[in-house]
């Protein structure tokens, strides 16, 4: 079985497609269907859509609304999340007391 080639859609196509999913006359698989796209992709670009559309009314920016939306924790570098902070700092072995005296392991 051969793969399909991966396709690029244009922008006009994405918003046809949206605008016929918010629409909401056809079920997303029979927009699936018709326009030869997968319904989670519709979704994606239906979600796309709608976040885009204050946009078009208001008088924010592209980068404001950006930074609007970002919180501190979603930042996709692993150096800046808080697991991988915890992950990097240095542990001291858990096994052995730091006092040799409390140790009563065998000798």
């Amino acid at each position: 079985m051969s793969r399909r080639p991966r396709r690029n859609h244009t922008a006009s196509f994405k918003a046809e497609v949206a605008l016929a999913a918010i629409k909401g006359e056809k079920t997303l698989s029979e927009l699936a269907e018709q326009f030869d796209v997968h319904a989670n992709q519709i979704t994606q670009w239906k979600s796309r859509l709608l976040e885009g559309a204050a946009g078009v009314f208001g008088s924010e920016s592209k980068a404001e609304a950006a930074t609007a939306k970002s919180k501190p924790g979603d930042s996709k570098r692993p150096a800046e999340s808080a697991a991988f902070q915890h992950h990097c700092t240095p542990h001291r072995d858990l096994r052995r007391p730091r006092d040799s005296s409390l140790y009563t392991g065998p000798e």
